[in-house]
């Protein structure tokens, strides 16, 4: 199973934004900010163990071709409505 990550912003990063937000940097060090903020939110990623990005992939594979498979199902259903409603040339 995926490992639980609390998705909230840590105090210091909270408290670092409203003084930077309180002295009205500059655009460059808005920019020098905002990456600053990026770095620490990537600090926080949990990457997938090898299990489990296997066990993502095959779902998602499935939903795929079980969509795939409705999609064809309904497109020969409507294309016989279709032909049957408006007959063949």
């Amino acid at each position: 199973m995926a490992r639980k990550v609390v998705d909230e912003p840590s105090e210091d990063l909270v408290a670092s934004a409203r003084r930077e937000r309180a002295e009205r940097r500059g655009p460059f060090a808005r920019i020098s900010l905002f990456i600053k903020q990026v770095l620490n939110e990537l600090k926080k990623v949990v990457t997938p163990t090898r299990r489990e990005l296997l066990s993502y992939t095959g779902v998602v594979l499935t939903f795929v071709i079980i969509m795939m498979g409705l999609v064809y199902a309904l497109d020969l259903g409507f294309s016989a409505l279709v032909t049957w409603v408006f007959g063949s040339h």
